[in-house]
């Protein structure tokens, strides 16, 4: 019972130091951006690795619960201090898919803004990201700061686009850029194909997704399995003694790291490739 306390806390504490609290989110709002911008991949960092720390005493405590010895917690507390950046990279893909998702919507109301409204393509742009989603409003509010400070569009989408650093903010980026320099009355029309575009590829990845969704179920249950049968395994014959003994714990490591390859190699077969970036410069 000692065991799961100690695998409960340090499991409380990854969550706690993983996930930033209110008072520190609007104690950074408050703050002025540049010293935002300064702090953010510092505290970052630091948050990552103390996150990193109590998974793998967490992953150590726990299979030293289970199984005993030193090579398997050894082995559980090194890939569970990799969890973190597993973590991260997983809220990276969220804000991508999110930004896909977003453009259409965003394309929508820009084109409302200059086609029905009369104003300006930055003015619009710059409104409808007000309304973007959390991970791409900082983008939206250097470009429009670069913006309001220079007047220089094509300087203010060179900041958006390295912020989002999206294929179709790129195409986006351009288009617009285009359409503001050269002028002309297709710019309905041509927002109007954008929009299109961005919601036919968004429709294509979500129904990707959708279709996947029972292998992505699959893939954690069939984690989990082997979990659930080594805490069986406790109560079988000596139980902790067969963990423990030499033929044991290389078993037990073997296992871990059988499980571990077959998870990150099913992520990576069935995630949805990316469009490549074409407009860096």
């Amino acid at each position: 019972m000692t065991g799961f306390a100690f695998i409960a806390a340090g499991a409380v504490g990854v969550w706690l130091i993983s996930t930033p609290g209110r008072d520190a989110v609007s104690g950074t709002r408050r703050m002025p951006r540049a010293a935002t911008t300064q702090l953010r991949a510092p505290a970052q960092t630091l948050r990552t690795a103390l996150a990193g720390v109590a998974a793998a005493a967490a992953g150590w405590t726990g299979a030293w619960a289970l199984f005993g010895g030193g090579v398997a917690p050894i082995l559980v507390a090194v890939l569970g201090g990799a969890a973190p950046l597993c973590a991260a990279t997983q809220r990276q893909r969220l804000r991508a898919r999110d930004t896909w998702r977003a453009w259409p919507r965003l394309l929508a109301e820009i084109r409302v803004l200059v086609a029905h409204r009369g104003q300006s393509i930055p003015a619009a742009l710059f409104a409808a990201g007000i309304h973007a989603p959390a991970g791409m409003r900082p983008g939206f509010s250097d470009a429009a700061r670069t913006w309001s400070l220079s007047t220089d569009f094509e300087a203010s989408l060179r900041v958006l686009k390295a912020s989002l650093a999206d294929p179709t903010a790129d195409a986006v980026c351009e288009t617009l850029l285009a359409a503001h320099q050269i002028g002309g009355v297709r710019i309905d029309a041509r927002l109007r194909a954008l929009a299109e575009a961005a919601q036919a590829e968004a429709a294509a990845r979500s129904d990707a997704r959708a279709k996947q969704a029972g292998a992505r179920f699959a893939r954690s249950f069939v984690a989990l399995v082997p979990a659930f049968m080594a805490v069986i395994g406790l109560s079988i014959g000596r139980g902790r003694q067969a963990y423990e003994s030499a033929d044991g714990q290389l078993l037990v490591a073997f296992s871990v790291l059988a499980v571990t390859g077959c998870w990150l190699w099913a992520g990576r077969i069935m995630a949805v490739p990316m469009r490549q970036r074409v407009f860096l410069q």
